[in-house]
């Protein structure tokens, strides 16, 4: 006898798109819950870095590698052009003032001297001929002087007689006239003659100055002449360390041509460079130092090339009180130069974070030390051991500095 089955459910017949459908909507929510939920990445404690943010004073400063050199290095450069002769020292030695660097071989220059002296000579004849040619004129008119004032004389006496014997009838009065007139002739002429030597005299002082003038003349290009020849031998001009020679014997040098260079050892400045970031921080007179053996050798910035090469900048420090033992030419030390003075700030210490998140975040610890969350910061100034945080942090939290190359884009690390 068959039994009745009761009816089935109308939705039964689906039971197997409704059961697929379930399954799907329950592995999209799963998907959706892991896509919102956190990334994680394990890390071990030994692969990172951790430090803690404290509340401490601030320097802001820079470290650079800095060489010695001297603070003076003089050029010398040739005053006569020619063949290179004879050198006597080389480069790399230490020479004196006036000591004989090299000698120069110019025949044109040897000739010229010898031709100034030639007219020098003629200019010193000519002087001579001519003052003896005045000397004589100037005897001949104090001789013609002295013979008109005897002249004069002999009148004055003749006209005196003539006078008495005119008073006695013995002579005319046209007779007194005529010897009046003589003696007043002659009176003239002696005083003319007079002016005349005075006049002379004048003029011969004139000329000798002028004489005068022209040998000192003559015998100054002599001079010139024989100071191309001193400039014919190179010679040190201070003391120091011949640091440069570009001279080989029969090498041909132009005049006014460098040719060497003295670094003067008395005293030394440290060069450097720094990257181009800090160009408008730096200024002279910011305070320095190097450290050796424990001492602390303090600088000044005294110099500031602002012009930028291959991303850096030229700066030039002077010691302001003693030097290291070891300080030589050419020798390297590590430079500390300040940018401000300590301030109190929120640091922490230099890591690798920096390069890989721009200072824009960080990682920060909970309070277990088992996580870390990336966590937004801004970052202020900075040198080398420590940055200064502006926001997005507080003392005493800690965080990781180390290892973002390995964790890209990861929201929170777990630490194993």
């Amino acid at each position: 006898m068959d039994r009745k089955l009761p009816p089935r459910h109308p939705l039964f017949r689906y039971r197997y798109p409704i059961t697929g459908g379930i399954v799907f909507i329950i592995l999209f929510g799963y998907m959706i819950s892991l896509s919102s939920a956190p990334r994680r990445l394990k890390v071990k404690s030994d692969d990172i870095m951790i430090a803690e943010v404290m509340n401490e004073r601030f320097l802001e400063y820079v470290e650079v590698e800095g060489i010695i050199q001297p603070v003076n290095t003089i050029k010398v450069n040739s005053r006569q052009s020619g063949n290179a002769d004879s050198i006597y020292v080389g480069e790399g030695m230490m020479v004196r003032k006036g000591d004989t660097i090299f000698t120069i071989d110019n025949p044109e220059v040897l000739r010229s001297i010898e031709d100034q002296k030639a007219e020098w000579n003629k200019s010193m004849l000519r002087y001579r001929e001519r003052e003896i040619e005045m000397e004589q004129k100037t005897l001949n008119l104090r001789q013609q002087a002295l013979q008109n004032d005897y002249e004069l004389k002999r009148l004055r006496k003749s006209y005196d007689l003539d006078l008495e014997e005119y008073k006695m009838g013995i002579k005319s009065k046209t007779q007194l006239e005529i010897a009046e007139d003589e003696y007043h002739y002659n009176s003239e002429k002696a005083r003319l003659q007079r002016e005349n030597i005075r006049h002379d005299s004048v003029m011969t002082g004139i000329r000798k100055e002028l004489l005068s003038k022209e040998q000192l003349q003559e015998k100054l290009k002599y001079e010139r002449s024989l100071a191309t020849f001193t400039d014919l031998v190179v010679r040190a001009p201070v003391d120091g360390q011949l640091s440069y020679l570009n001279v080989t014997p029969g090498q041909r040098i132009g005049s006014g041509e460098a040719i060497a260079e003295i670094k003067i050892m008395d005293k030394f400045k440290i060069k450097s460079s720094v990257n181009e970031f800090y160009v408008d921080r730096f200024a002279v007179a910011l305070p320095g130092n190097i450290t050796y053996q424990n001492r602390n050798f303090p600088l000044k910035v005294c110099k500031v090339i602002p012009e930028v090469k291959n991303r850096n900048f030229d700066i030039e420090l002077l010691f302001t009180d003693s030097m290291p033992d070891n300080a030589r030419v050419g020798k390297s030390f590590r430079v500390q130069i300040e940018l401000g003075q300590p301030e109190q700030s929120l640091i922490i210490s230099r890591g690798n974070f920096y390069q890989s998140t721009g200072g824009m975040w960080i990682y920060k610890l909970d309070e277990e030390g088992r996580r870390a969350v990336k966590t937004p910061i801004v970052v202020g100034r900075q040198n080398p051991q420590q940055y200064e945080i502006i926001s997005g942090l507080k003392p005493g939290e800690k965080v990781i500095i180390s290892g973002y190359d390995k964790f890209g884009d990861i929201e929170e690390l777990v630490i194993d």
